[in-house]
């Protein structure tokens, strides 16, 4: 098939979505698939011939340093689709460029596909604009609904959206590379730079440092913590506009800044025990990589904890919105004497989520795409 994916982010920018589309991009190349990619350009970016690949103007995203926005581009996507028509589209984003392409597929009864990658009806709250909630969940409802299917990570968010009028959501499950997140990147020598012996307990977390993240409940935790084990360390990868305000109230936190690759695998394999109070996650990556990485997880149950993470086995999967009952969660399984068998067990279970089996599944879905659009009319 010839697939054409529009991102309005791709690494290195680092958060989900934008590793997500390079790993279905990477999937369906190795399964034999033509890809196509549109993004924004980067200003440090030389524009370079690739057919398979369409650079279009962008701007800075507000709040969201180093990350950009895609312009409208629907004249330069509809010659490049008319030139060569792709057999379907896949739109991650909901920005300018996303809404030209969905358009341009309308337009050229090109079968098209959106992801449901983030909750930005979720996110305004976050920043103190609440009242803005309903209207965005009503502008991300108009934008799906143009598309012929909407992929979402689990069953609980396509329930979700279908009980908010979302036609089309189809669950596509999320993919973690095993063989870069692994147990084996632990690095005695980076836990002696963080202060920690062997048996010292290495809590982290990995993400943006921003307020959609509950991150002061991360915080709560951890003191619980150290009530019980003063020598615990707390390590913090990642970047974002709470992280001054952040160091600046707990001089004890390590902040170890983005970190990439084989780097960020040592990272996570190097701690014992991963720490993600977000209630704002569509999925949560990152939950899948510290359980890959051999390491007992505490989340709040919903995203991929929901999926794949069993409480008591792989750590703690705690119901939503309790904050108590995630710092008493957290606590226990810190200390607890399985804590390491737990992360192993979380390694078992994310073992089946390779990428190139979900690159097949999002093959299927996008040919299907075709003879669905011809049942419905």
């Amino acid at each position: 098939m010839h697939i054409e994916l529009v991102t309005e982010t791709w690494p290195p920018e680092v958060n989900g979505v934008a590793l997500t589309v390079q790993s279905m991009a990477e999937g369906l190349r190795q399964l034999g698939h033509q890809v196509g990619v549109v993004r924004p350009e980067r200003p440090e970016e030389s524009p370079r011939p690739d057919p398979m690949l369409m650079l279009v103007e962008g701007a800075p995203m507000p709040r969201y340093p180093g990350l950009r926005f895609g312009l409208p581009a629907g004249r330069r996507l509809t010659a490049r689709w008319s030139a060569a028509r792709p057999d379907a589209v896949y739109i991650a984003t909901e920005g300018p460029l996303g809404w030209s392409a969905l358009r341009t597929c309308r337009r050229l009864g090109i079968p098209v596909a959106t992801g449901f990658h983030t909750r930005f009806d979720d996110y305004v709250g976050r920043y103190g604009a609440g009242f803005l909630g309903p209207w965005v969940l009503a502008w991300l409802r108009r934008f799906h609904n143009r598309a012929d299917a909407t992929l979402v990570p689990t069953e609980e968010l396509r329930e979700s959206l279908l009980r908010n009028g979302f036609r089309h959501p189809v669950r596509l499950a999320r993919a973690v590379d095993t063989r870069t997140f692994h147990p084996g990147w632990r690095d005695s020598a980076l836990r002696a730079d963080w202060q920690a012996g062997p048996d010292t307990p290495v809590v982290m977390h990995v993400g943006r440092i921003a307020p959609e993240k509950n991150l002061e409940l991360a915080v709560r935790a951890f003191r619980a913590l150290q009530a019980e084990r003063p020598d615990a360390r707390f390590v913090w990868v990642g970047d974002g506009p709470a992280r001054e305000r952040l160091q600046s109230a707990n001089p004890d936190f390590l902040f170890a800044g983005i970190r990439r690759g084989d780097d960020l695998a040592r990272h996570f394999a190097s701690a014992d025990l991963f720490c993600f109070p977000s209630l704002s996650e569509t999925f949560g990556n990152v939950t899948l990589e510290a359980m890959a990485s051999g390491v007992a997880t505490v989340a709040f149950d919903y995203g991929a904890a929901r999926e794949h993470l069993r409480d008591g086995e792989h750590g703690a999967a705690v119901p939503f919105g309790h904050e108590d009952g995630f710092v008493q969660a957290f606590v226990r399984t810190a200390l607890h004497p399985r804590r390491a068998a737990m992360g192993a067990a979380a390694r078992k279970a994310v073992e089946h989520l390779h990428p190139l089996a979900v690159a097949g599944d999002l093959a299927s879905l996008l040919a299907a795409l075709g003879p669905r659009r011809e049942r419905a009319a």
